[in-house]
């Protein structure tokens, strides 16, 4: 008999072991998919809630410093008269109470440094969202590809099986020869095995996006459109939009005023900060009060070290905006160029896949009439099956031209 703990036992595994629901996801929609339930991005989002904690801190003023000594006569003979040991005449108390005071406004700089490290930080999550989403959208474009070769290799399947079918017949009549039926039969084995092949790919594919979105899949949106802006702009305004509005770069320039703002900060600490406080000291009942200040004498350490390596940071974060400049140019022309040829090839193929339909139809009629061979036949249907295949491929490498242009542009993250 299985008892209670068991039985609970058994419905909690059920519920951990039910699939989630899953979808079909359109290109936008995987995209948005990435942004809330990435596990790439759900980590580095707390890269700036680690950011925005430094800024607390940085707002936080420094604690009082309590101290507390006290002196008791030991040996009897000191007593005061009539007195016991434990009495106040025979014990001297100091309470001093004290805090350190920044001066030259280190605690502003402080807060400085750490805004400019929130947008620094904000910046380069945008920047990552950029990654994640190109990866995305290729990996979605990886099972659409591998979806339309399914499609076609069930289509090349279906028209083979059928021709086989007649064949078949056509054998039993002695119409045609052996020969001519193990072509047909050698077609189909092959366009079967391609079956085969394109459903696990397409499988394999899915389970990918499905990670990558963080998101149960079971099939994409293949006629949801990708490459629907048209670029008509040149390189140039390209690049030029790209400064303002992609996220490494914003995070570049955002880095040039944190390694300032630190720069400040760091020669602003090079000033000694004093405690200051004041002093009750009760001296064998006797009462007296003060006040209490120290300061380090600023000799050897003058914070020399951490404002060279600030003067080094800022230095760094210049070059890395010049190269990053350079970088982007590079391949803002690059990706331009792909563009448009891709997008070109694609425009080309609009006759030539109605040639290739036209010549399988006029020669599947001819044969069914005996006035071609099946050889003519069978090379028709392998131009026909041939020439999609490479339409899909040159419409796959458009569409991530497209995509990879969102990309260099930082057009990706306002999709």
């Amino acid at each position: 008999m299985i008892s209670l703990r068991h039985t609970t036992l058994l419905i909690l595994t059920g519920f951990l072991w039910m699939p989630a629901t899953a979808q079909t996801l359109g290109f936008r929609q995987a995209l948005n998919k990435a942004r809330s339930s990435s596990p790439t991005l759900k980590v580095l989002k707390y890269n700036t809630g680690m950011a925005e904690a430094d800024l607390i801190t940085a707002r936080t003023r420094q604690n009082l410093n309590l101290n507390n000594q006290t002196l008791q006569m030991v040996h009897p003979e000191n007593f005061a008269k009539d007195t016991r040991f434990n009495q106040p005449q025979n014990r001297q108390v100091w309470w001093q109470l004290t805090k350190p005071v920044a001066l030259n406004n280190q605690r502003h700089y402080k807060i400085e440094a750490a805004r400019k490290s929130i947008t620094v930080a904000e910046q380069n999550y945008m920047d990552a969202e950029r990654s994640v989403l190109l990866e995305v959208g290729n990996k979605w474009l990886d099972v659409w590809y591998n979806k339309m070769t399914l499609d076609l290799a069930e289509q090349a399947r279906r028209n083979v099986d059928t021709l086989s079918q007649t064949q078949q017949i056509r054998l039993k009549n002695e119409v045609i020869s052996k020969a001519d039926y193990t072509r047909t039969q050698l077609l189909l084995s092959q366009y079967n095995l391609q079956l085969k092949s394109a459903q696990q790919n397409y499988q394999n594919e899915l389970l990918n996006l499905a990670f990558l979105t963080g998101t149960a899949v079971d099939g994409i949106d293949a006629n949801d459109g990708v490459a629907e802006q048209v670029f008509s702009c040149t390189a140039d305004s390209l690049v030029e939009r790209a400064l303002r509005q992609r996220p490494d770069v914003l995070a570049a320039q955002s880095g040039i005023e944190a390694a300032q703002a630190n720069a400040i900060l760091q020669r602003k600490l090079a000033l000694p900060v004093p405690e200051l406080g004041g002093i009750w000291n009760p001296q064998n009942t006797v009462p007296y009060a003060g006040i209490f200040a120290t300061i380090q004498i600023p000799i050897f350490d003058r914070n020399q070290g951490a404002i060279r390596k600030a003067r080094v940071s800022l230095e760094q974060a210049r070059e890395t905006l010049n190269g990053l400049q350079t970088q982007m140019q590079t391949e803002i022309q690059i990706s331009c160029a792909s563009y448009y040829v891709n997008k070109n090839i694609v425009e080309q193929y609009g006759d030539i896949l109605n040639q290739s339909e036209d010549v399988l139809h006029s020669v599947q009629y001819a044969y069914t009439r005996g006035g071609t061979t099946i050889i003519d036949f069978l090379d028709a249907q392998r131009n026909w099956y041939d020439t999609r295949k490479l339409y899909y491929e040159a419409l796959y490498n458009y569409r991530k031209s497209y995509l990879q242009l969102l990309f260099t542009t930082g057009i990706i993250n306002q999709l």
